[in-house]
């Protein structure tokens, strides 16, 4: 089997960064899964739409998650509500595993990489934060993109993904039973990485010696 570095947890909870930094100390190729979800809803004529999200889905163009648009407030509601679409998860779950299947490992992030996609991976860890903390966060992102929204109407997108996400049917947002809970709240970015950079340390040695 090979090193896979699983990172899952809510929105803005620090996940994408600490899984990017992750793969720059490990030396391993790096998957943001939530960009394929945002791909899709941006691709999507009408995110509410299932048949169109299915054909996004089924016809997804990785080149695609460079689009600057994926990074928008719009995109991320798009992602929450297509990723609940049963057939758009399916589409994409060969996709991700292959990329967690590489013979150098991987590292993912998403909702369900330690839960679904890789469920046998070496390091899990679930990345969260109180959501005031998050939509802060969040809120201070989409204002450098000159992005008009206010703190609260942040917030209440995260609580409504949050809701959404752990709600759904299909692969909800949960912590695996064996992966390390970080809890970067009161964690400034570099903390948050070093924690982590330990984690996965500890995980890697458990799993040469096996």
């Amino acid at each position: 089997m090979t090193f896979i570095i699983a990172v899952d947890g809510p929105a803005a909870s620090g996940k994408g960064t600490i899984a990017s930094r992750l793969a720059a100390a490990f030396a391993l190729p790096y998957l943001d899964t939530g960009l394929l979800y945002r791909a899709v809803g941006v691709q999507a004529t009408d995110a509410s739409s299932q048949s169109a999200a299915i054909a996004a889905a089924q016809a997804l163009d990785p080149s695609s998650l460079e689009d600057p648009r994926l990074r928008t407030r719009e995109a991320g509601e798009a992602a929450s509500r297509v990723a609940a679409i049963p057939e758009v998860r399916a589409a994409l779950l060969d996709f991700q595993r292959a990329f967690a299947a590489q013979a150098s490992g991987a590292v993912l992030d998403g909702r369900d990489i330690g839960t679904v996609i890789a469920p046998h991976a070496p390091a899990k860890l679930f990345v969260t934060a109180a959501p005031e903390i998050r939509a802060e966060r969040r809120w201070k992102q989409l204002v450098a993109q000159s992005e008009a929204v206010t703190l609260d109407d942040v917030l209440a997108d995260i609580r409504r993904r949050d809701e959404r996400d752990s709600g759904r049917a299909d692969a909800p947002l949960v912590q695996a039973a064996d992966a390390v809970l970080l809890d970067t709240s009161k964690l400034d970015i570099y903390a948050s990485v070093d924690a982590a950079r330990r984690i996965v340390e500890e995980a890697r040695a458990r799993w040469e010696k096996s």
